[in-house]
């Protein structure tokens, strides 16, 4: 009999069994890491508008874990769901499947209307799970581009931290900068730029950055780190203004360089916005390198599922991480 639920603190053993099929190396440090996010009772219980945590679920199947699931609402568009790791035993693709399906039904029965995936550009098997099998479609993708030996110069970018109250400017600018054809599905709301009110239960640490004249907002710029040691740099500009990114990226690294001696940046390159292609050729002309790029998939919860690909072969979803 086939029954899948939350995952829960006695599934450790059997959790690190089905990990052992996937990684050969790092089995016990992937199912210590799942084990560290332990699904919370209040937080299952609360409706999605109210979720701080991300939740997990398995497929059990003869007492035995065949699969998971994690996903987590967007912060300040809980009706926007990203899945984040999606496990399941080799060759046993129906799995994957079910347990999309799964949450897609479960969450949709809550209200929500988004789901979404990133999903590495080597992986065509999971992109045709995705596409194929669960009705997602591409949306668009994002490159991370590597800074090899930071070396911030100081620069005279009067740049100020953001508060709740740019919140509104910087959907405006974000949502403006968007390319039109992928406004539907990637555009976000005010509340989405605002710190999460559980802040303390993220795993990533986000410092957000506003730039301005003449009281008119025409950057934002954000600083990810999981670990404090690799850090993302995500810049939205204006592009009806030609801010020079020398000073927005050193700006940048001399803030990450205040708080630490050795770090590797990463540039987000969002290849839906409109100055994409001008961050692209300044990356190029600095000599930075792309080390990894994603494809954003889409599916609207009320969009018709497609035919089933017969030709899966997927594994796990959510743990390809950039290292220095």
């Amino acid at each position: 009999m086939v029954v899948i639920r939350r995952l829960n603190c006695f599934d450790y053993p059997k959790l690190k069994k089905l990990i052992s099929y996937l990684c050969t190396d790092d089995s016990d440090r992937l199912a210590k890491n799942l084990m560290q996010e332990p699904p919370d009772i209040i937080n299952a219980m609360l409706p999605l508008s109210l979720k701080f945590r991300s939740e997990s679920f398995i497929l059990i199947e003869d007492n035995e874990i065949l699969g998971l699931i994690t996903a987590i609402c967007t912060p300040g568009n809980p009706y926007k769901i990203n899945i984040t790791r999606l496990i399941f035993k080799e060759n046993r693709y129906e799995i994957g499947k079910q347990l999309v399906e799964f949450l897609i039904q479960k969450l949709g029965g809550k209200g929500a209307n988004t789901f979404s995936v990133v999903i590495d550009e080597c992986h065509n098997e999971l992109f045709d799970l995705f596409v194929n099998g669960c009705g997602f479609r591409q949306c668009s993708s994002e490159t991370l581009w590597k800074i090899e030996q930071p070396n911030p110069q100081q620069v005279n970018f009067k740049w100020r931290y953001a508060q709740n109250s740019d919140a509104d400017k910087i959907a405006d600018l974000y949502n403006g900068e968007v390319v039109n054809i992928y406004k539907p599905s990637l555009i976000r709301h005010s509340k989405e730029f605002k710190p999460r009110f559980f802040q303390g239960f993220t795993k990533f640490y986000k410092t957000r950055y506003v730039y301005e004249e003449s009281n008119k907002l025409l950057g934002y710029f954000s600083i990810t780190t999981e670990d404090n040691i690799n850090y993302i740099l995500d810049i939205t500009t204006n592009s009806g203004y030609q801010l020079e990114y020398d000073d927005i990226i050193n700006s940048m690294l001399s803030e990450i360089a205040r708080k630490k001696h050795k770090f590797y940046p990463f540039i987000k390159q969002k290849k839906y916005t409109k100055n994409s292609e001008r961050l692209e050729n300044y990356l190029k002309s600095k000599n930075y390198i792309p080390v990894q790029t994603h494809y954003i998939l889409v599916k609207d919860f009320y969009r018709t599922v497609k035919e089933k690909s017969e030709n899966w072969n997927v594994f796990i979803l959510g743990e390809s991480q950039i290292t220095g």
